[in-house]
């Protein structure tokens, strides 16, 4: 009996290689899905055997097999779920779904033939082909189960070898619990590698790399079981690496994203469960509620594991910590027992070296930070040489951390460092002094006052440093608003200028360390010229000591300051 499919099956293969399946190579995974959910529906020990050769590939299962009815329900109207339901296939023991499976073999083949046979009925011959036609017809005589023939269309010749097969088959089916063999040889161990063995070695095989640590898991609500391997080296937060899933303890994919949250960057795992659904390309995880459940699960025991680290292995805590400090201070943000341990075990960088933050608490009493590196590279060794510990609040996370850490422990004090901190430590000079340096800070203020920068002097330690350019918040922000000012059109430069005139006006400072024998020097020198142009190189040294950005205005002003003092070493030089 002749038929056509109710689709157009050129349209089904299309939708199936260009939009559903990442690759041919899955068709082996939906043959064995189909001989799995027939071996399950029959209730007994189950066979599927694999033989290649004779230019055809053949899928034989001792399943429970069809009958000629139940092959139109299945294999001749696509999508008729409500008949599939009727026949048993919809249950939730089962993997796949026959019709739609099946019909991915159309990815490499040009016809595919069912001989299939249920108990208590006769043998049928299904035979579909790639143009759109069918036909069903009695088949010989066989015991209760089905065979799956595929002819492989030109160019697909390669994936219905025996070396790809078996390949394929090995790497779908490893785990499953019924017999699978690929020309006589069994593919097939039936054991989960997480439930004994050498998970170390495990890793090193799936992953390509021994792990610094091994977390077991186990999410009764996903029915999930497995392992999280720690990875040995650091990675990049953004890149996301995926996770082998098994369901069912057939292959859903090598590289799954979304089972752990993004905090746990450091982990690779392999798993199995039997509650998870996977999307339509049976490729991928559905993102439902029991997979953010899961993920929540598997969250706490990452955590867990930290925690239980702090206690019993904190050798092997630092030695993780070393390698992925910025995962665990992301988890601190949102988890008080990771910030604890981030407090007792994470170094981060000060001004005294690196030094967790309950040795900081102990030796300075308050958690000091310098909200950016700019800031913390203008500050460090001066706030040292004053006894002020400072924390670089500038790399990730940290100062969010030291924040947050007050929020949740009142004993805990806080404090953002600002340049005019440290300046208030600076000594003034004396009276006699000021009045003497008086002519000197007059000349110097208006050589850099187009600039924008206040001259002062004052005495600090260290006194091998000559002179600081320190910028405060709000001479950050008024350089900001006014280099917006200078850039906007003639409407929004109305605007801020309005607002200029109500924004309190603070500028950066150049002060001079009158403790340094260079900056008393040029202070004592009586060519006013020859002073203003040495203060112009203190300032851009200044600048290139705290890293400042050079702006072009600085940028002209170093180079006259540099040709002006060339011009007095050697006079008569016409400096071609």
């Amino acid at each position: 009996m002749s038929n056509t499919f109710q689709v157009d099956l050129r349209g089904i293969v299309d939708l199936l290689s260009h939009h559903l399946y990442a690759s041919p190579r899955v068709y082996v995974r939906e043959l064995l899905q189909n001989s799995v959910d027939a071996i399950t529906a029959a209730g007994t020990p189950g066979l599927v055997s694999i033989t290649t050769g004779d230019d055809a590939l053949r899928v034989t299962d001792n399943g429970v097999g069809l009958t000629e009815a139940q092959v139109h329900e299945l294999l001749a109207t696509i999508g008729r779920s409500s008949k599939r339901d009727e026949l048993g296939f919809a249950r939730h023991e089962f993997l796949g779904q026959f019709g739609i499976g099946l019909l991915s073999c159309f990815l490499v083949a040009d016809e595919i033939r069912v001989h299939t046979r249920r108990a208590g009925a006769e043998p049928v011959l299904w035979t579909g082909y790639s143009d759109g036609r069918y036909d069903v017809r009695p088949g010989d005589e066989r015991e209760p189960g089905t065979t799956v023939t595929l002819l492989p269309r030109r160019g697909s010749e390669h994936l219905l070898t025996g070396a790809t097969v078996r390949e394929l088959a090995t790497l779908y089916g490893s785990l499953l619990p019924v017999r699978v063999e690929v020309d006589g040889a069994t593919v097939t161990t039936g054991e989960l590698p997480w439930a004994g063995g050498d998970l170390r070695a495990y890793a090193q095989e799936v992953f390509g790399f021994r792990p610094l640590d091994t977390v077991p898991l186990d999410v009764p609500e996903a029915g999930l079981t497995g392992a999280a391997f720690v990875l040995p080296t650091p990675v990049n937060p953004a890149a996301r690496g995926g996770h082998r899933v098994y369901l069912k303890r057939m292959l859903l994919a090598e590289s799954v994203e979304g089972l752990l949250p993004e905090w746990a960057f450091f982990a690779r795992c392999v798993v199995d469960s039997t509650e998870l659904r996977p999307t339509a390309s049976r490729e991928a995880l559905y993102d439902d509620s029991l997979l953010a459940d899961t993920r929540e699960a598997i969250a706490d025991q990452l955590r867990g594991w930290l925690v239980r680290l702090a206690t019993t292995d904190p050798r092997r805590l630092g030695e993780f910590l070393s390698i992925h400090a910025l995962g665990v201070k992301a988890l601190a943000l949102h988890d008080d027992e990771m910030l604890r341990l981030v407090e007792q075990w994470v170094p981060l960088e000060t001004n005294m070296g690196y030094v967790t933050l309950a040795e900081f608490r102990e030796r300075h009493g308050v958690l000091r930070y310098a909200a950016g590196n700019d800031e913390f590279r203008q500050l460090a060794s001066i706030a040292a040489a004053q006894d002020l510990g400072v924390i670089n609040g500038g790399i990730v996370y940290s100062s969010d951390i030291v924040e947050r850490l007050a929020t949740v422990d009142p004993d805990v004090r806080v404090e953002r460092l600002e340049p005019s901190d440290v300046a208030a430590r600076f000594s003034a000079v004396d009276t006699e002094t000021e009045l003497r340096l008086r002519p000197f800070l007059t000349a110097a203020q208006r050589r850099l006052d187009r600039l924008g920068c206040e001259v002062v002097v004052r005495g600090f330690d260290p006194a091998n440093v000559p002179a600081l350019y320190l910028v405060s918040r709000a001479a950050a922000f008024n350089e900001q608003f006014t280099e917006s000012r200078d850039a906007a059109d003639d409407l929004w430069g109305g605007v801020l200028d309005a607002l200029s005139r109500v924004t309190t006006v603070d500028r950066p400072q150049l002060v001079l360390n009158h403790r340094n024998a260079l900056v008393r020097r040029i202070t004592a020198l009586g060519d006013p010229e020859l002073a203003g142009l040495a203060v112009e190189s203190l300032y851009g040294q200044a600048l290139m000591l705290g890293q400042h950005p050079i702006r072009p205005a600085d940028a002209a002003l170093l180079t006259s300051s540099f040709m002006g003092l060339l011009d007095r070493a050697v006079p008569g030089e016409d400096n071609r």
